[in-house]
């Protein structure tokens, strides 16, 4: 009967067993919080590129329009599909030697790790400011019409 109550035979695939559902868990925890991780920083580098596309516009409007294409380019070649996003432009009046500030709101979708119980989405917010250059032209109207 002693024998068989110190025979460890076979609990090391029991312990496997039981420990494999959290060994699970652990992994997908890791890749969600890589996931996070990452977006975070591919909205970080979107709002860099906006904000540097819109100081080298001309116009006020011209940079906010150039902040929106500049985020949405980003962001799809980054492979981000954000579930809302919204992309505020601080101009300053684009004056030469003023900063610019772009904002980027995107809320993106965690149904695909639905196994962990995280919530449904998760909104991440980057700025970033940028100087315009000091020495450049403005647009201005001239007799002709053109913008110098």
């Amino acid at each position: 009967m002693r024998s068989l109550l110190q025979d460890e035979r076979g609990s090391a695939a029991a312990e496997l067993t039981l420990l494999t559902p959290l060994l699970i868990g652990l992994l997908l925890l890791v890749v969600f919080c890589g996931r996070l991780a990452d977006t975070k920083l591919r909205i970080n580098d979107a709002a860099h590129q906006a904000a540097r596309s819109a100081t080298l516009a001309r116009t006020p409007q011209q940079a906010v329009t150039n902040a929106q294409a500049t985020a949405n380019a980003a962001l799809a070649s980054a492979g981000i599909t954000c579930q809302s996003m919204s992309v505020s432009t601080s101009t300053q009046g684009l004056r030469p030697g003023s900063t610019l500030t772009v904002t980027i709101s995107c809320t993106i979708g965690l149904q695909d790790l639905t196994l962990l119980g995280v919530p449904g989405s998760r909104t991440f917010e980057s700025s970033f400011s940028s100087p315009v250059d000091a020495w450049r032209g403005t647009s201005t109207s001239s007799r002709s019409g053109g913008a110098e």
